[in-house]
């Protein structure tokens, strides 16, 4: 728009200058002049302080663009980019996995998973079945997945950290008809046993205990041995073919299962290799969870699609992050913004500055430790991005700029169709204006990201979740001009006048904590459930100096009968424990709308400040195991840090 504006506005003086009888020399100075004076300066300011950027920011889009536009055109996919990959490098190791050291080579990798490949083929499985994986971060995770696209059948990607009901969630409504699981989480597999049925298959990998494996669980490692290690037959799936799905909160409630296509998992792992310049030489520690697509996306996909060495780690160690970098020269490191704060936490330590890395990739680095991070880390560069496994609209930081999670041209706003839009903060239903199409933010303007759908464009693509009606609720129409479509992040962001975005807020049904997304009406249903049918609002509340939102769960208790203590010990069996509430407040009616909605604004507002409410409150204090008191006293330390989460 701005950038629109002043140009309509400039050929326009030139216009009426040279109708005036003016020469050039003189039309051109007189409207340079008339163009200034009237504001024109600070479009000339955006463009000489944002030109660079957004040329390089051009760079990498057509480059993403012109691959897929020639891996679609050849009929590519994941697996096919893989075996290139493995004829480039097939003796380089491709993943480190730092529990045991073990090392493996690109053609090793290459040939588990066609071993994967064979053995379920041999199965009887056929391209287009589903099989869920349920394990900890570790190569043969890598390996399983990789080996079902070979012979296209799809992986549902399962947390490890769900138990029960949302467990079962998960892997029935992903209509798998196998499951693997890894030996260290039989237990978790063994509560929901009867509910799986007998008609769904069980591979166990790893450790493999009679014992404690559910009966009829097949050992799955001689099982791969056996099979061979033959390439099988490429299905001509297309880069718009669904290669696996990964579980998502999203902002609408229940998990989802996202499709991530071949040409999706391509296009954010490229981006991410263009836009922060690495090379096949560098070597990424890896710490995050293999079933988000941080880290088996945009992690591993440098090592699948373009030969970089990654370091798996299969659980974040603050004591041993520096130390296993050293050790492995890694030259890139993965993020999410608790980790960086975790590693500030540490005590000063030799092996933090001794260490290669030039490159931190991730998102949710809060502003306030950003510079903190980086001086004391002595990182050059922080790649800060912001996306969703499922969206159009991701952005990246391609220059640094402290706090900023990615930018849109001001320039050329329309080359990559993504917008703020004004919401209503109470319902976040959008505003429009009197023909019908969105409200766009200016500059300072907090709203709602989205990006425009063009299913033709792998760029602009939106392929949704398994379950039809999650995907239409993420789709709005007459959003940038009449008749079009476009995806409805749920997040909320703040664009300056540069264009660099700043994330604000996680709206919806979901927050943040802890590295994972927290879907409010999971666990409302789940306590709900334990409390009788109880009403419950469940919200994240922010608290300062922590990153993400602190769970917080209002309950109905007109009767002031609630054993919190009881509460948590049912928690404890049914939650994973960053979807535990860290706060709760007891009262004697929930809010509600006149639909009968829960109502959940004056509860955000007020926090779990005591000085804002005459309810109970209370604080999980986990070294104690149960939920205490929360006073003054107690909220003080809180937000002074005295008391840590």
């Amino acid at each position: 728009m701005l950038a629109m504006g002043a140009s309509t506005a400039f050929l326009g003086s030139l216009g009426l200058m040279r109708l005036m009888g003016l020469p050039w020399s003189w039309s051109l100075a007189a409207t340079l002049g008339i163009y200034i004076g009237s504001g024109g300066w600070r479009f000339l300011r955006i463009v000489f302080k944002t030109a660079a950027r957004d040329v390089f920011g051009l760079s990498v889009l057509l480059r993403v663009k012109w691959d897929l536009s020639r891996l679609q055109r050849s009929k590519s996919s994941v697996p096919i980019i893989f075996q290139n990959t493995v004829r480039r490098h097939p003796n380089k190791v491709a993943l480190i996995y730092e529990s045991t050291g073990e090392q493996w080579t690109f053609r090793q990798l290459d040939e588990y998973s066609n071993r994967v490949a064979n053995f379920l083929l041999q199965q009887g499985y056929l391209p287009g079945d589903v099989v869920a994986i349920f394990m900890e971060s570790r190569p043969e995770f890598v390996g399983l997945w990789l080996g079902m696209a070979k012979m296209g059948v799809h992986a549902a990607l399962i947390n490890f950290n769900l138990r029960l009901d949302s467990l079962m969630f998960c892997i029935t409504t992903s209509g798998a008809k196998a499951l693997i699981f890894g030996g260290e989480l039989s237990s978790a597999i063994s509560e929901v046993n009867e509910q799986l049925g007998k008609n769904m298959s069980r591979f166990c990998s790893g450790e493999f205990a009679l014992e404690s494996v559910p009966v009829g669980t097949k050992h799955l490692d001689p099982l791969l041995e056996a099979a061979a290690t033959t390439p099988v037959p490429c299905p001509a799936t297309g880069m718009n073919g669904r290669l696996f799905f990964i579980y998502t909160s999203g902002t609408t409630g229940m998990p989802k299962a996202a499709i991530v296509v071949h040409s999706r998992y391509y296009r954010i792992a490229a981006f991410g290799y263009y836009s922060y310049r690495l090379q096949p030489s560098d070597i990424m520690y890896n710490c995050l969870p293999l079933y988000h697509s941080a880290g088996n996306t945009m992690g591993m996909g440098q090592c699948l699609l373009y030969g970089i060495t990654v370091v798996i780690r299969k659980k974040f160690s603050a004591s041993r992050f520096w130390d296993d970098c050293v050790k492995y020269n890694c030259t890139v490191i993965q993020y999410i913004g608790e980790i960086c704060r975790y590693l500030l936490n540490q005590p000063v330590r030799e092996a933090e500055t001794k260490h290669r890395v030039r490159l931190a990739i991730g998102n949710g680095l809060r502003p306030s430790i950003w510079e903190q991070f980086t001086q004391r880390f002595r990182i050059k560069q922080i790649g800060e991005f912001y996306g969703a496994t499922e969206c159009n609209c991701s952005v990246a930081n391609l220059d640094g700029k402290v706090g900023a999670c990615g930018f849109n041209s001001r320039i050329l706003p329309n080359i990559y169709p993504i917008r703020l839009v004004k919401v209503n903060e109470d319902t976040m239903d959008l505003i429009r204006d009197s023909n019908g199409i969105c409200v766009s933010c200016q500059p300072g303007e907090a709203g709602l990201l989205v990006g425009r759908i063009n299913q033709q464009d792998p760029l602009r693509r939106f392929d949704g979740y398994t379950n039809q009606a999650a995907t239409n609720k993420k789709i709005a129409f007459n959003v940038f001009e009449k008749g079009d479509s476009a995806y409805l992040s749920g997040d909320v962001l703040v664009m300056d006048e540069l264009g660099y975005m700043y994330f604000k807020d996680r709206s919806g049904d979901t927050f943040r904590w802890r590295g994972e997304n927290v879907s409010t009406t999971e666990v409302e249903g789940t306590l709900s459930h334990i409390l009788n049918q109880a009403d419950v609002a469940v919200y994240g509340v922010e608290v300062p100096g922590v990153e993400g939102k602190a769970g917080m769960a209002a309950i109905a208790d007109p009767e002031a009968k609630l054993n919190t203590n009881a509460l948590y010990q049912q928690l404890q069996k049914v939650l994973p424990p960053y979807a535990r509430p860290i706060f709760l407040r007891l009262l004697p009616e929930v809010d509600k709308t006149g639909t009968f909605k829960i109502q959940k604004t004056r509860l955000q507002r007020e926090g779990f400040n005591p000085l804002l409410t005459s309810d109970r409150l209370f604080f999980l204090d986990t070294k104690l195991g149960q939920y205490i008191p929360l006073d003054e006293s107690t909220f003080s330390n809180i937000q002074t840090g005295k008391i840590p989460l």
